[in-house]
């Protein structure tokens, strides 16, 4: 059998929601399911690209421990609550953004006047609550595009204005990722993987974008390893139902009008149906037994006729 190693297909991707989506990667090597699912899993946690609010201020307060008159939450509250504002940075630079709010009632994310630059996801957020009717609150933000987690301390060093509070942002827009690995087989191949991963948003990211830039930073870091080495991969092994014709793929070797001496040597390795042949490299069928080269040629003239 061929000794190298097959690459994986994306073989479906079951959207749940919006912000919920399942891969299923099959087939695999035996092995890679988990060498896949765990390192795929940690990049989409870790790496992808998501915007936060990294900073801001409060017209009327001085730090985070202040108590502001006409406002029902303290700071603390507060920034609680803006940490969870969800919203879509387009540029690498910081954005800043201003809140105005006149008279009684709840403030809303929606309630920031955005730019082009930024876009809010979750406007229905509650920042804080206004109880007096005649009260004014003016609140100045900062956003900012980035990967991971960006500490407080950090924040606190970076900021656009010194007389700003910080907030530790998680720029991630992946909040969970399940995998499972279990087992599949195509043809002849019994030892193969099947990987199933669920990837959950926070809505400023679609699942499927999340998992392909997760997919492109992973090339990367290895193409930066590989230097010029290259390694050949064997064709991708296809499932049934992923074949245009698969009553074509059914068809038994005994009618493929083949020549006795050649049928049987495929019959004889379990080799019964065009599919278990077409799953085969050229190679794994001169290693069959009772399979000379002239049965060789007369198989791949056979798919030849048949395109395949």
């Amino acid at each position: 059998m061929s000794k190298a190693i097959y690459n994986p297909t994306l073989a479906s991707v079951e959207e749940h929601t919006n912000e919920s989506a399942t891969f299923t990667i099959e087939p695999l090597q035996a092995g890679y399911g988990n060498t896949l699912g765990n390192s795929l899993r940690r990049v989409l946690l870790s790496s992808v690209r998501g915007g936060a609010i990294v900073a801001f201020r409060i017209q009327g307060a001085t730090h985070e421990f202040t108590a502001i008159e006409g406002i029902k939450e303290d700071v603390v509250d507060i920034m609680l609550n803006i940490k969870n504002i969800r919203l879509r940075v387009l540029t690498d630079e910081p954005v800043e953004l201003r809140l105005e709010k006149h008279g009684s009632g709840p403030i809303l994310a929606g309630d920031i006047q955005t730019t082009a630059d930024v876009e809010i996801v979750n406007p229905e957020q509650i920042i804080a609550t206004v109880d007096d009717p005649n009260g004014s609150v003016v609140i100045d933000f900062v956003a900012e595009a980035g990967r991971g987690y960006l500490t407080i301390e950090d924040s606190t060093v970076d900021r656009l204005h010194s007389d700003m509070i910080a907030v530790d942002a998680v720029f991630s827009p992946v909040l969970r990722v399940r995998y499972k690995v279990g087992g599949t087989r195509v043809g002849q191949e019994t030892n193969l993987d099947k990987l199933t991963l669920t990837v959950d948003t926070d809505g400023t990211m679609s699942p499927k974008d999340a998992f392909e830039e997760a997919a492109a930073i992973l090339v990367n870091q290895y193409e930066a390893l590989a230097g010029s080495t290259r390694v050949e991969a064997a064709p991708a092994l296809v499932q049934p139902q992923q074949q245009n014709d698969e009553s074509e793929l059914n068809t038994p070797i005994e009618d493929l009008d083949l020549s006795s001496r050649t049928a049987n040597a495929l019959i004889n390795n379990d080799i019964r149906t065009v599919y278990d042949l077409v799953t085969l490299s050229e190679q794994d069928l001169r290693e069959l037994k009772g399979f000379g080269s002239k049965a060789l040629d007369e198989v791949k003239d056979k798919l030849a006729e048949l395109e395949l």
